[in-house]
């Protein structure tokens, strides 16, 4: 009698799944997987910043006000938020033997940082010199972030791979994110040994709606600063027949630069962190030029009321690069946001 019921319960359940009860619900399924798939890799996300002419954030702009457009054709506005939204923040500190001298005053920078943040804001600790350090990853944390900003200490080997810390940052850690992203980036901009080329780093910058803020730290030669003890020293040796064996060569550093070519270096490395700003709608900001503590204030304000915008784009291959154009409407403001974008690869999801 059991034996009998059990069949007739699992006749019934096949012809559920032929007829299309449970399969129809999981048919829905997957095709609400595969609309969400759709949304989350092809629609193109853009921070905006609003701010008149003397750099004050514009809120209570809509929708009607915006006009992107990307290679120059006009774009519909699938997605509109002006709301505000948690902070998810990486600080990548310069630990390289060039910032010897200023790492204090880095990781007091940092400090102040930290206290712009809210309890539902996230922070994470990155520290870069001969290789990249994650010295606490992304948490609400903040007592956790303050003790990862304390540990920081210059690298023992030289090395300044600041190109391989961004792009590990926004490929890696922050991509995938939802809110608001940046990089708060305190450096002299030196870069030394990264296995990352400029374009590439430039191509990941594009790929993600993270905005960089450099703070840029003048900074002389570094002249091959280690600690004690970290290079061989040569001392002499004898054989069992007394000849004296090679003495071994110290590892030789670069000397010390003329003032004149530290000074081209650094003005290169201005350049170059002004590039990251510009490429990534962020802002370029000396470390020397006025308060931090306002400037802080300002970067934190803009990225908590930041406007967004998002569009699916009729034709963007993976791995093209397009143009894009943020237009407002209210005459006398000014638009900043990312300049171009490229569509990740599938894989890089």
């Amino acid at each position: 009698m059991f034996h009998h019921m059990m069949r007739r319960v699992l006749s019934a359940i096949c012809l559920m799944l032929i007829f299309g009860g449970p399969a129809k619900i999981a048919a829905q399924d997957s095709s609400k997987q595969q609309e969400a798939i759709r949304i989350e890799t092809n629609l193109v996300s853009v921070p905006v910043i609003v701010s008149d002419q003397q750099g004050r954030y514009v809120a209570g702009l809509k929708r009607e006000d915006f006009t992107i457009y990307q290679d120059r054709i006009r774009q519909q506005i699938a997605f509109f938020a002006t709301s505000e939204e948690p902070l998810n923040v990486a600080l990548l500190l310069d630990t390289s033997q060039s910032t010897r001298q200023i790492l204090g005053e880095i990781k007091k920078t940092a400090a102040k940082f930290l206290k712009q943040l809210r309890p539902q804001d996230k922070a994470m600790v990155v520290t870069f010199d001969y290789d990249v350090h994650i010295l606490c990853p992304l948490t609400s944390d903040q007592k956790i972030v303050e003790k990862a900003v304390k540990k920081a200490e210059i690298g023992d080997f030289v090395g300044t791979t600041l190109r391989d810390a961004i792009i590990r940052v926004t490929s890696g850690h922050l991509r995938g994110i939802a809110g608001r992203k940046a990089i708060i980036l305190l450096t002299d901009g030196k870069d030394h040994r990264s296995q990352t080329t400029m374009r590439e780093l430039l191509g990941s910058i594009e790929e993600s709606d993270t905005m960089i803020y450099p703070i840029y730290y003048t900074t002389g030669p570094a002249a091959g600063r280690m600690r004690p003890g970290r290079m061989p020293m040569p001392f002499p040796r004898r054989g069992p027949f007394g000849r004296r064996f090679p003495m071994p060569q110290p590892q030789r550093f670069p000397r010390p630069q003329r003032p004149e070519i530290n000074q081209r270096a650094n003005e290169k490395a201005e350049e170059f962190l002004q590039s990251l700003a510009d490429y990534s709608a962020g802002r370029f900001y000396r470390s020397d030029a006025g308060d931090l503590k306002k400037t802080f204030e300002l970067i934190t304000d803009e990225l908590r009321y930041q406007y967004r915008i998002g569009f699916y784009p009729e034709s963007a291959q993976p791995g093209e690069s397009h143009q894009l154009k943020v237009e407002v409407s209210r005459p006398g403001l000014v638009v900043r946001a990312r300049r171009t974008y490229r569509m990740p690869f599938p894989n890089a999801q």
